[in-house]
Formats: C-alpha cells, sequence, structure tokens
C-alpha cells in the first residue's frame, strides 16, 4: 500500500512541480534553489518508499551528477542560467537514467524552438494587453535570458509516462 501510494505522490508531485518550475521561469527568470532543494529532498524520500531499486537509485544518481557537471560548465561559460544548471540534473535524477538523453535531446528541441519564437517575439511591438504585464515586458526584453525551464517543463511531462514511475502505477 506504501508503495503505490509513494508512487502516485511521487508522480503528481514531480509532474506538478515541474509545471510550476516552468510557470515560475517564465514569470520570473529564476528557478528557486528552494525548489529544486525540494525535488532532491522529495527523491530521496520517496523513491525508497515506492520501491525504487538501489541499482536504479544509484543509476540515476550517477548521471544526474554527470550532468549537474556538464550544465554547471554551460553555467560558468554564460549558456544557461544557474537556476536551469540546478533543475536539468534534478529531472534526471527523477527521470532516471534511461531516460536521461531522451530528455536533454527533448528539453534542447523544445529550448530552441523556445529561443527561436523568443527571438520572433522581441522583434515585434509588444502588445497593449501585455505593456502593463512585468513578466511579459521582461520577457520581451532581447537582453533578457532565455527561461529554459519553459523548455525543460514540457520535455519532463513527455517523458514521464515511459519514467519507472508510471510504470510502477500500471
Amino acid at each position: 500500500m506504501i508503495s503505490t501510494t509513494a508512487t502516485w505522490l511521487a508522480f503528481l508531485l514531480f509532474a506538478g512541480t515541474m509545471t510550476y518550475a516552468g510557470i515560475k521561469d517564465v514569470m520570473t527568470m529564476t528557478i528557486s534553489n528552494r525548489l529544486v532543494g525540494f525535488l532532491l529532498v522529495a527523491f530521496a524520500v520517496l523513491a525508497p518508499l515506492a520501491g525504487v531499486d538501489l541499482p536504479m537509485i544509484w543509476s540515476s544518481i550517477l548521471v544526474a551528477s554527470a550532468v549537474l557537471a556538464f550544465t554547471f560548465t554551460f553555467f560558468a561559460l554564460g549558456w544557461i542560467g544557474g537556476g536551469d544548471a540546478k533543475l536539468l540534473p534534478v529531472a534526471v535524477l527523477w527521470l532516471g537514467a534511461g531516460l536521461a538523453l531522451p530528455f536533454v535531446v527533448c528539453a534542447s528541441v523544445l529550448g530552441a524552438v523556445l529561443t527561436l519564437s523568443l527571438m520572433q517575439f522581441r522583434k515585434m511591438p509588444l502588445p497593449v494587453l501585455l505593456q502593463k504585464r512585468a513578466w511579459s515586458s521582461r520577457l520581451h526584453t532581447p537582453q533578457t535570458g532565455i527561461p529554459y525551464g519553459a523548455a525543460m517543463a514540457p520535455a519532463a511531462l513527455l517523458l514521464l509516462p515511459e519514467s519507472h514511475w508510471f510504470a510502477a502505477l500500471l
């Protein structure tokens, strides 16, 4: 019983938190350390309770650590923000080692579409309805970065049904 409940809780918590992170990144251009820390602690608590075996947990930790090394390099080069550099490996941790590459590819493709869309959006005048919104004005400014959390969130949601979390629910 605890395994099924923990699995459902983990599944919904990860989906909800990733959705929140994506929306929050668009609205504020930040992904908080608290959110990333929350996902780390939730994984550490819920994965064993949900019956995720130790080899799967350790392989997820190993691959997420490798992804963290890459994302921090990208952060140091100024290619991505610090929140993005932390959220991507935490999402890999949750999705598992087997979905790491598909997740990174999917997030990259969605990130490219987002980037190109924002570049076009920033060339047009900001619609009057959006001019009074701080988030849309910030998003419209060419000097503002790209909220890659908005690409990571749907990538994670697209792959979540292929994860061990979903398989455990069937």
